[in-house]
């Protein structure tokens, strides 16, 4: 292709870190956000091929009454069963990469953005992408937040965050960082100087720079 690739900005964090609350900010500059938590819905959705074959693999008992997967059936049916669990990843994390892929290939914006919860646990897959922004909480703020969105216990938060990448590791594959610690209307400066930066660095890919 003559045209260069759209300049990529993939943005990652911790569970309950605040990274929806970061997406919407860039979203309302008019930036382009793709999200691979849309991205696993969409190439599972009845009528696709991803459906099809965790059907072929896994039984019809993974759809619900319309047809659809019954995602809580198929969270049991791969609960503590390792070789299910990567049946089910071989299927849906490489539709989920080329989703994404596509998304970026047809924006026109001066950059995007790619939302990826597991972009450290997935590296080798996204490393094409050109900066990585790590939204960042701390640790208690993560659990406050997580007990309260999901109504549950402190126990099953902690066990929730420990199942993720460390933190550290997380900053170490980071080009910026937003510390999101205080209240939400703290994010919109900090998104609008990232936003007015990645402008710039969009712009210099575009000449080639």
């Amino acid at each position: 292709m003559s045209m260069r690739s759209p300049y990529v900005v993939a943005l990652t964090g911790g569970i309950a870190s605040g990274k929806s609350a970061v997406t919407r900010r860039f979203e309302a500059h008019g930036i382009g956000v793709y999200d691979a938590d849309v991205a696993a819905r969409e190439v599972v959705k009845p009528g696709s091929e991803g459906l099809a074959e965790i059907v072929r693999h896994f039984g019809p008992a993974v759809l619900d009454a319309s047809g659809a997967l019954d995602r809580a059936s198929m969270r049991q049916r791969v609960f503590g069963d390792d070789d299910a669990r990567k049946a089910l990843e071989a299927i849906t994390h490489p539709r989920v990469r080329q989703w994404l892929r596509q998304h970026v290939e047809a924006d026109r914006g001066p950059y995007c953005m790619l939302a990826i919860p597991l972009l450290v646990e997935n590296w080798d897959h996204y490393r094409w992408v050109d900066r990585v922004l790590v939204v960042d909480a701390p640790v208690a703020d993560q659990l406050e937040r997580l007990m309260k969105r999901d109504n549950i216990d402190a126990a099953l938060a902690q066990r929730m965050i420990e199942r993720q990448a460390a933190r550290e590791h997380r900053l170490a594959h980071a080009h910026d960082v937003i510390e999101n610690a205080g209240d939400e209307s703290e994010l919109d400066d900090r998104v609008e100087r990232l936003h007015r930066r990645y402008l710039a660095l969009a712009d210099s890919h575009r000449s080639g720079g």
